[in-house]
């Protein structure tokens, strides 16, 4: 089996932090962010910290004054992960088919005009050139 590479939905909520704040941070500084919503043990906080670290996730250096003191930095962007995340979704729930996940998300979602115009946007950003187009 394929080692995971991406944050679990509980590992997602600590690198929700990471990404809205800017730079390093301790286990201490995140266990006192999840307190404000979640109730989160700070065991299972240093637990999932270690995970991340272990999925290459996060990345820590040891504090040069308290050996027991780490201090973890993003290694993943917030959008490295969800695309990471899209494919593996779309690769085990619909084949590796992006047309069948798109359809099936999209027919159990009610968008507002402002939604569909931006997803028109991206569409067209999407689809290949002339030449491209000829090629397939």
């Amino acid at each position: 089996m394929e080692k995971e590479t991406t944050p679990s939905q509980s590992e997602w909520l600590i690198m929700e932090i990471f990404w809205a704040g800017n730079g390093t941070m301790t286990a201490r500084e995140v266990i006192k962010k999840m307190k404000e919503t979640t109730d989160m043990s700070p065991r299972m906080v240093r637990v999932l910290l270690n995970r991340l670290w272990q999925k290459g996730v996060l990345s820590y250096t040891v504090d040069e004054h308290d050996s027991r003191m780490y201090h973890y930095t993003v290694v993943k962007s917030k959008e490295d992960c969800q695309k990471e995340k899209s494919k593996k979704f779309v690769d085990s729930y619909f084949g590796g088919n992006g047309n069948a996940a798109m359809a099936a998300l999209l027919q159990n979602t009610e968008l507002s005009e402002k939604q569909y115009r931006e997803l028109e946007k991206i569409l067209e950003q999407c689809k290949p050139s002339e030449k491209d187009a000829e090629n397939l």
